[in-house]
């Protein structure tokens, strides 16, 4: 759910629940994904810092979704690092 704020994703599963009750949403498995996202960074003499991590998943999802995106934020943000 990387498109939602925090705070909607609790009001978004609610929805979800009241709309299909009994649906139990799949965790998704990030295995091959860590595995190679792991190994990048160790080539880029990066460090594997767990929101570094965490917004490169954001990334993958996202591209998964949509056929264009953009990266916006302050510089040195990892914004270059992440794509």
């Amino acid at each position: 759910l990387p498109k939602f704020l925090k705070e909607d994703i609790t009001l978004f599963e609610g929805i979800i629940s009241d709309l299909f009750p009994g649906a139990v949403l799949p965790t998704p498995d990030y295995g091959v994904l860590m595995e190679y996202l792991l190994k990048t960074i160790a080539d880029f003499k990066l460090q594997p810092v767990g929101m570094f991590i965490t917004k490169c998943i954001q990334l993958y999802e996202m591209t998964v979704l949509r056929h264009g995106l953009m990266t916006v934020g302050p510089t040195g943000g990892g914004k270059t690092c992440a794509l």
